[in-house]
């Protein structure tokens, strides 16, 4: 049986990883309003894999026998004017999912819960890119964002991203 303490954090990490979906979705929506179609679907993408990592728990703890309680999503409080703020908010909001998936990490550790860790080291490597990703993107922006042309080519490779469902065993 599931520890009680590490079910109720992956079951609240659920809930936080639809959260995460709706401020993606939320980006994708600024950036077409601005005309860069290639942002939007980089969030959009962002956005689906957000729900596959609060499915994957879902059936973790489905699989392990644990009832899942499904809580209302807050609407993304973020207000976004210039094209970098989105940027950084999804840097910072990363930073921060790592650090929830690193508390969920240490709770199973503490109770020798030795499934629930191997089954959390996908999401551990999966943070460290997203991070990465989110890093990468402020990086060219910061390099490119101001000319025209430059723009339009990072907006045009990220309207190449294409979605890939993650193939994590449970």
């Amino acid at each position: 049986m599931m520890n009680e303490k590490v079910a109720n954090l992956l079951n609240d990490q659920i809930n936080k990883e639809f959260y995460s979906a709706y401020l993606y979705l939320d980006m994708a929506n600024f950036y077409s309003r601005k005309g860069l179609s290639g942002f939007a679907n980089w969030y959009e993408i962002q956005a689906k894999e957000e729900q596959d990592h609060a499915m994957l728990m879902y059936q973790y703890l489905h699989n392990n026998d644990v009832v899942v309680t499904l809580d209302a999503i807050a609407k993304p409080d973020k207000v976004f004017t210039t094209i970098m703020d989105p940027l950084k908010a999804g840097l910072e909001h990363e930073k921060y999912v790592t650090s929830l998936i690193n508390n969920i990490y240490a709770a199973a550790q503490e109770v020798n819960d030795f499934r629930t860790t191997q089954f959390l080291d996908w999401f551990i490597k999966e943070q460290g890119e997203e991070e990465k990703n989110s890093t990468d993107l402020i990086t060219k922006m910061e390099l490119f964002g101001d000319d025209a042309r430059s723009l339009y080519m990072l907006n045009s490779e990220l309207a190449a991203r294409v979605y890939s469902a993650p193939s994590l065993v449970l």
